[in-house]
C-alpha cells in the first residue's frame, strides 16, 4: 500500500467516524453500538497512522518504505511513551 492509498483509507475512516456520530444523533444506532464501532474505527486509524510513520522513518534513513508493515492492533494500541 502506498502513501496515497493509506491517506485515502484514513479519509474513509474519518468519514465513517462522522457518519457514526450522525447516526447516533438521529437515533439510528444506540450509544453502545456507536461506541463499539468508533473504537474499531479508531484502532484502524491508529494502525494506518503508524504505518505512515514507519514509511516516513524508512525514507529518512534511506530504506525502502514499501518494507514497512502494518502492525497488529495489540502492538499499536499498547505503545509505551
Amino acid at each position: 500500500m502506498d502513501d496515497d492509498s493509506i491517506h485515502e483509507h484514513i479519509n474513509e475512516l474519518i468519514a465513517t467516524e462522522h457518519e457514526l456520530r450522525t447516526k447516533l444523533g438521529k437515533g439510528e444506532i444506540s450509544a453502545p453500538e456507536e461506541h463499539a464501532q468508533l473504537r474499531e474505527t479508531e484502532v484502524q486509524l491508529d494502525r494506518l497512522w503508524d504505518l505512515l510513520r514507519q514509511r516516513q522513518a524508512r525514507r529518512e534513513f534511506d530504506q525502502d518504505p514499501s518494507d514497512a508493515t502494518e502492525r497488529t492492533a495489540d502492538v499499536v494500541e499498547n505503545y509505551r511513551e
